[in-house]
């Protein structure tokens, strides 16, 4: 069956990607992030595909467990930590790795500890430091009592690791992202403790340099997206992972003074030719691209005229010839980048990759099938 609307994944690409930020670490190890659905690109075929990468860092535990019953073996951190005693027995008996940045999960180690050593966490630790993000993580005044607590419990884990995390390292020209590294530096120095600061844009950033550390952990940029704005991700020697693409369903001519979609707020001034998509802020176009967003059909831009529905979008192709119910459109991808479509839609890439909807087939190409 022929899909109406698809995600293709480049798995090369991703690869491709990986050792292009490995290389930019210079000897740290990569942790990558594959969180929300890897970034709605999938979460395990994903990881299957970046096999080469040191750990994986998730957001929740579920999808942490669910990387452990497909069978990924490597390192995984659970990025925002535990938050009931059941969560930590389960980040235990998976051999999880979890980040502590609040006293309430001080107490539920602490805890487990006092059960006895069977019941204690043992493994992996990363206390997560606040250096001026305000939003998790020890402050720098806290930071001493709390990796104290860490090292006095009864079972102590197998290793202490920190952390911190850059508020604007995706801004070159702003002063902070030196800030908070001096500053992390400055708590963690001398501790012979294993350290990670940067994400996709600390890593590619000018201030990489200063950062160094024994891990980094890229997100978006692992998924040929540009961290930064204005600068494309084929000069960061990225390629794009997906290709989402839709397929023309109807074409009809629009004559001058009538409207297009709910609320009428595009008026053809001349006879248009106006092809309807298979595409609609249900799949994960968003309603707002309706303001000045376009697709690529053969090649060629063809805006969006009125608003987006649900499961359909229009585009004017008064200027491209042989446009008929059958014909593909990409809505972003090679030619397209997701960098471009977010700014038309005034939002950022994160929010287009990670919001294609699970009712959006993902195909991933440059891989033996029965690898996903």
């Amino acid at each position: 069956m022929t899909e109406l609307l698809r995600a293709t994944v480049d798995v090369q690409a991703l690869r491709s990607n990986l050792r292009v930020l490995r290389e930019r670490a210079g000897g740290a190890r990569v942790m990558a992030v594959v969180k929300a659905n890897a970034y709605g690109h999938g979460l395990l075929p994903v990881a299957r595909a970046l096999s080469a990468a040191d750990a994986f860092a998730v957001a929740r535990i579920e999808e942490a467990v669910a990387l452990r019953h497909a069978g990924i073996r490597q390192s995984v951190v659970l990025l925002e930590g535990v938050f009931s005693a059941e969560q930590l027995e389960a980040a235990r008996l998976h051999g999880l790795e979890t980040v502590v940045h609040h006293d309430s999960q001080l107490l539920l180690l602490e805890a487990a500890a006092r059960r006895g050593a069977s019941q204690a966490f043992t493994g992996v630790l990363w206390l997560k430091v606040d250096t001026g993000m305000n939003r998790l993580g020890y402050r720098p005044e806290e930071f001493a009592a709390a990796l104290a607590r860490l090292r006095a419990l009864p079972s102590p884990p197998r290793e202490i690791r920190v952390l911190t995390h850059l508020a604007r390292a995706d801004e070159p020209d702003s002063g902070m992202t030196a800030r908070q590294i001096e500053r992390f530096k400055a708590l963690t120095g001398g501790l012979g403790l294993a350290t990670s600061v940067v994400n996709s844009a600390g890593l590619l950033g000018a201030d990489a340099p200063a950062a160094r550390a024994e891990w980094v952990r890229p997100g978006l940029a692992l998924y040929g997206v540009s961290p930064f704005p204005g600068v494309t991700a084929a000069s960061l020697g990225l390629r794009p992972a997906m290709q989402f693409e839709t397929t023309v369903i109807a074409v009809r001519e629009v004559p001058a003074g009538e409207s297009v979609g709910y609320g009428a707020t595009w008026v053809a001034d001349r006879l248009t030719r106006v092809a309807i998509l298979a595409a609609g802020y249900g799949d994960g176009v968003p309603w707002s691209l309706g303001q000045g967003g376009s697709v690529l059909i053969a090649g060629q831009p063809a805006p969006l005229v009125g608003r987006v529905s649900m499961d359909m979008i229009a585009v004017d192709v008064s200027g491209i010839t042989d446009v008929h119910p059958g014909v593909s459109a990409v809505l972003w991808g090679n030619g397209l980048p997701v960098e471009q479509q977010a700014a038309a839609a005034g939002t950022i890439p994160y929010t287009l990759l990670c919001g294609v909807s699970l009712r959006v087939p993902r195909e991933y190409q440059g891989a033996p099938r029965e690898s996903f």
